[in-house]
């Protein structure tokens, strides 16, 4: 029996020194920590596990351009939402969080779309400035029933010092919509956290407030940190509404750039996800008496 489990061991050792046999010596070195052979009585064979993920490395786990993308700007359905910077980072820009909104496609429901800058070479060494400009432009085009743009910045934006702000502000004018800038570049931040902050403050000094609903009532709510994943913030809707209360916004769940232009007139703020939107609801609490 012990000859047979000497046996089977040698050969799973023999399987993991094949898979790691495929990688890089740098990359293979880092990723030996992360498989291990599990034998009786070893103290030591436990893998390393919830480590941060390293800037610049394809990876399912998030940076702060993925928190502020892909969780709290991108479930906003009447928006466009540009990646900018190279394609790459489009993982994090098409309908990979399944969240789910109402609309007709292309008119008022952008969620399941990617819209990127796709930065080359070229735009690294003489600034993507002009691009953006022009893709604002084509956006509005393409899609003249669009409320709203945000223009997510990627590493090399920042890296190279785009002026994001600029071109967001002179496009605003131009093309009579609010244009956002958010400053979510990866390397900010090794988890989605701070991107969940920086969407937050973004939203907080371009949109919320920036518009007034003509009527608000005494049992107005926002259900905030819910991004309908998969549909569940209609059926948190749905229950709420069946109490009395009569929920006004939700953040960023099938949400519109007018429900977070108004959010400052509810009654009360329902937090989901308190990780990812403390920032604005202690903001509005402070602000607004929310």
């Amino acid at each position: 029996m012990a000859e047979q489990q000497d046996q089977k061991g040698c050969a799973t050792r023999e399987m993991v020194d094949e898979v790691l046999a495929a990688y890089p010596d740098k990359a293979q070195k880092m990723r030996a920590k992360h498989i291990t052979v599990k034998e009786e009585g070893c103290a030591s064979c436990s893998i390393r596990s919830n480590s941060k993920t390293v800037p610049g490395l394809m990876t399912a786990r998030g940076c702060a351009y993925a928190g502020a993308k892909g969780v709290v700007f991108g479930p906003v359905k009447d928006m466009v939402h540009i990646s900018h910077g190279p394609v790459g980072c489009g993982y994090y820009s098409w309908g990979n969080r399944r969240n789910l909104a109402e609309g007709t496609l292309g008119v008022d429901n952008f969620v399941p779309f990617q819209f990127t800058s796709d930065f080359s070479e070229g735009d690294i060494v003489y600034g993507g400035d002009k691009k953006l400009e022009q893709l604002c432009r084509e956006v509005k085009e393409l899609f003249p029933t669009v409320k709203g743009i945000s223009v997510m910045s990627e590493c090399p934006v920042g890296l190279i010092g785009d002026d994001i702000e600029s071109v967001s502000k002179r496009m605003s004018k131009e093309l009579g919509i609010p244009i956002v800038p958010v400053r979510c570049e990866g390397f900010r931040g090794i988890s989605q956290s701070l991107g969940h902050h920086i969407a937050n403050d973004a939203v907080r000094d371009h949109l919320l407030a920036k518009k007034e609903r003509p009527d608000p009532g005494p049992y107005d709510v926002s259900l905030i940190g819910d991004y309908n994943i998969g549909g569940d913030a209609w059926a948190s809707i749905k229950i709420l509404e069946e109490m009395g209360l009569k929920v006004r916004n939700t953040w960023t769940g099938d949400s519109t750039i007018e429900m977070l232009q108004t959010a400052h007139q509810v009654k009360l703020n329902l937090i989901h996800c308190y990780r990812s939107m403390n920032y604005i609801c202690k903001h509005m609490e402070e602000e607004y008496g929310i």
